[in-house]
């Protein structure tokens, strides 16, 4: 029997913002603890974050901003995200964020921001807590046979 699918990360860097080593130490790190990791690469728009976190069905995305645009390329990936239908999407930040940047996307729907040196276990354990991963087929299929079993019984 096959539990629950694996919790679905999609990392992105969007902007111009050309250093990505913390993201890939991130994404690493996400990994090794037993989540699926899609990383979209360098230079990357909202709109191409959201069509990714679409096609990939993601439980969350991971964004990495160094560049101080957090304040516009963040309130953009958040409206996309809802004209998008992707509210259950959990949405995190990592990068240089001043301390009333952070509470301000955290207001407007960004779950966490995470500041340089916050340990990865941290952040692992921050998604594991907040994401509702999706079910797998399998079980879908055997909720559904119960379902039916029952649904036989009562007849």
């Amino acid at each position: 029997m096959e539990s629950a699918r694996r919790i679905r990360v999609l990392v992105a860097k969007p902007g111009l913002d050309g250093h990505d080593r913390g993201a890939r130490i991130v994404a690493r790190a996400l990994r090794d603890a037993g989540m699926e990791v899609i990383y979209t690469g360098l230079r990357q728009t909202p709109e191409m974050i959201v069509s990714a976190a679409l096609q990939e069905d993601v439980d969350c995305i991971g964004l990495s901003i160094l560049s101080g645009a957090h304040n516009a390329l963040v309130p953009r990936l958040l409206r996309l995200m809802r004209e998008r239908h992707l509210t259950d999407v959990l949405l995190v930040l990592g990068g240089i964020v001043p301390g009333e940047d952070a509470r301000e996307l955290r207001r407007q729907g960004v779950a966490e921001v995470f500041s340089p040196g916050t340990p990865t276990s941290g952040i692992v354990e921050f998604i594991r807590r907040h994401v509702r991963p999706a079910p797998s087929l399998a079980s879908l299929g055997e909720e559904r046979s119960n379902c039916d079993s029952e649904s036989k019984m009562e007849l």
